[in-house]
């Protein structure tokens, strides 16, 4: 899906658009689709407090837009520009659904500079079972997404809009502080998608990604994190993804869906905090300093 051994020489890196926050070890955050950095908020608000958190626009979103076709791969020599840019030898991952599958790749493309990765809502064989989409869920999404724009959080529209959209899928706790992300960063990340960026996913798609047999390659500390209730990325196949990797974590939120960071953000964040208080290695230049003299 990701191959970029025949794309790379007519190539060039597209100049992306990067929120930074914090100082410290470096971490860089990869947004979904549709997605921003700014839909990373929830997990640099509070990484930054202790680490560089970097959340780049990848290709074609955000800001970061072009009217030029792309591939996939594209993605991976951005990211490599972007550490490039800021001078950044090595970084902890952290990727969201389409990010963790980028995180997967730029792990196995550059190894010496991944520290660990921590996998949102994502799988190196990624399989869903969305049931089909009506022209009901549609209007409802419609309705529900302009009323929580205009009244973030309004427990009437939630209650009568939002648990019939499409939003029962992406989320199974209907709270008002969820809706409120869903303001906030949902919307804005929808509309910023560029046509180019979703070809390039669905042709990636098409061609039926599966990365299993490489993820013994990755030994660093990694952390996966699922929704119970994922309908887009299942959480079998992100338990999968982990038990391929050889020193993985694997984590299942019950009652929770592909957007749980937005539903449950105190837990996750605790456990994320928790990971890395445990593995002091993956964010430490020290680390930095002996990966470069062994390569």
């Amino acid at each position: 899906m990701l191959d970029s051994s025949a794309h790379q020489s007519v190539s060039s890196a597209f100049p992306l658009n990067v929120l930074v926050k914090g100082e410290g070890f470096p971490i860089l955050c990869l947004h979904g689709h549709p997605g921003s950095g700014r839909s990373l908020s929830v997990f640099t608000d509070s990484l930054s407090l202790r680490f560089k958190t970097l959340a780049p626009d990848l290709r074609g979103y955000g800001r970061s837009q072009t009217v030029q076709n792309f591939e996939m791969s594209d993605h991976l020599i951005d990211l490599e520009a972007l550490l490039d840019r800021y001078q950044i030898d090595r970084c902890l991952i952290l990727g969201w659904s389409l990010g963790g599958i980028l995180a997967l790749e730029l792990a196995l493309r550059r190894l010496e500079r991944v520290s660990g990765l921590i996998l949102v809502a994502t799988a190196a064989r990624p399989r869903g079972n969305h049931p089909p989409v009506t022209w009901q869920d549609n209007l409802y999404t419609g309705l529900a997404s302009i009323l929580n724009r205009l009244k973030p959080g309004w427990q009437w529209n939630i209650d009568t809009f939002g648990q019939r959209s499409l939003y029962r899928y992406l989320i199974q706790q209907h709270t008002p502080e969820t809706y409120l992300y869903l303001a906030r960063e949902a919307m804005d990340a929808y509309l910023q998608t560029s046509q180019q960026a979703t070809q390039a996913l669905h042709a990636a798609l098409n061609q039926r990604y599966n990365r299993l047999a490489d993820l013994s390659q990755i030994q660093c500390p990694c952390l996966v994190l699922a929704g119970g209730g994922d309908r887009h990325i299942t959480p079998a196949s992100s338990q999968e993804t982990a038990e391929h990797l050889p020193n993985a974590e694997w984590r299942c939120y019950p009652n929770t869906a592909h957007l749980f960071p937005w539903e449950i953000p105190d837990q996750v964040l605790r456990d994320i905090h928790d990971w890395i208080d445990r593995h002091p290695q993956i964010v430490s230049f020290r680390s930095q300093k002996l990966t470069r003299k062994s390569f």
